[in-house]
């Protein structure tokens, strides 16, 4: 049963339960002062205990989607190489699955499609998988030579992709906002920023070590171009991401305007995080303090010609870390050509239920900032 999957939370919570009322009937049984007892109360205290946190631990990776397998979860996972296959006839995008929008019937032209891909990057050398939504404009006859808006959609770290689906429901929100005409039909590429798991790269091109800044950039979109209607312009193109993903989609924005024309950060952060998941992001000597800096995003805002694009950063006066970062981000962007707007709230957290609050005024505005 796979980590993610119902059953095991289900038998995890049963399990807790079953425990917990085996303690309390067992307690009084086990009360003699003897070594077999004690160990005995102390053994059922701990198992309780282990199985309350394990169902506490797959509830919570299900609501926020941490990690996606248990070789995940155990810094196991090795599914995804970073080799290409470049001979003749290897197609950089190759669909290897199909799922249903939930709740949107299973006819393409009226509930759109979400397409699971493998994205293989012929310049990172990076292979990804990635989930493709799209809207159901794309099937209809009307729109049959007409290419779509896309927007890059990245989970934080580690993330799944699939919570973007289940967890934040971006392609039920799209088409719900599209049909109200309150967006245009906008393809979504959904996938997390970790493309050499388990490793986190802060979508640096790494010295030495994963491309992902390439990848991103340049492979994924010239892939995703020649297999979908979508046209290879920065106009064409945004990225969301949450947390470091949001960090992603503004650096891809401000480092690379040529890729993308718009960026949005849903409780993002401005500086690469480094820590025992990174290693090493920037190399060694002089040049990795210059990659170091280049990466900064407000170092980039004070030292760097201004970009021509829009982005978009949320935070929450109460219960987020990066307010005041937020708001110091906000006035050094306030600068011609770049446009930058804000989405603070009241109150709110790191978590899946404010990035919900979020979504649809940041699709809108996306939707908004991208040209077919």
């Amino acid at each position: 049963m796979g980590l993610t999957s119902m059953a095991v939370l289900l038998l995890a919570i049963v399990a807790a339960v079953v425990l917990f009322a085996l303690t309390i009937w067992l307690w009084p049984r086990l009360g003699k002062k003897s070594v077999g007892s004690v160990l005995g109360r102390f053994g059922m205290m701990l198992a309780t205990q282990l199985t309350l946190f394990a169902a506490i631990g797959l509830w919570a990776n299900q609501s926020f989607g941490f990690f996606a397998s248990w070789a995940d979860l155990f810094g196991m996972e090795k599914g995804q190489g970073v080799v290409v296959d470049h001979s003749a006839g290897s197609k950089p995008v190759e669909v290897t699955g199909i799922q249903q929008v939930k709740g949107h019937g299973s006819v393409p032209s009226i509930a759109g499609k979400v397409e699971k891909v493998n994205i293989k990057g012929p310049e990172s050398k990076i292979v990804s998988p990635a989930f493709v939504y799209l809207p159901p404009e794309y099937f209809q006859p009307q729109y049959a030579n007409k290419t779509f808006p896309a927007s890059v959609v990245l989970t934080g770290f580690p993330g799944t992709a699939e919570a973007l689906i289940k967890g934040l429901h971006y392609p039920q929100e799209a088409q719900k906002l599209a049909k109200a005409k309150k967006m245009q039909p906008t393809i979504l590429v959904m996938m997390r920023p970790t493309v050499a798991p388990p490793r986190d790269t802060e979508c640096i091109d790494i010295p030495g070590g994963p491309q992902t800044e390439t990848f991103f950039t340049k492979d994924l979109r010239k892939g995703l171009s020649e297999q979908y209607r979508i046209g290879l312009k920065p106009a064409n193109w945004g990225v969301i991401g949450d947390s470091t993903g949001g960090y992603c989609a503004l650096k891809f924005a401000m480092r690379h305007p040529d890729s993308y024309g718009a960026a949005a950060a849903l409780s993002g952060y401005y500086v690469a995080a480094q820590d025992a998941t990174t290693g090493k992001l920037f190399g060694e000597g002089k040049q990795s303090k210059q990659l170091e800096k280049e990466n900064d995003l407000m170092w980039r805002l004070k030292n760097k010609p201004m970009p021509a694009v829009s982005l978009l950063v949320t935070s929450s006066k109460q219960g987020e870390h990066n307010y005041g970062d937020t708001l110091k981000f906000i006035d050094a962007a306030k600068k011609h050509p770049t446009r930058v707007s804000s989405m603070i709230l009241d109150s709110g957290g790191h978590n899946f239920n404010t990035w919900r609050r979020e979504i649809p005024g940041t699709l809108q505005w996306m939707g908004s900032r991208l040209s077919a």
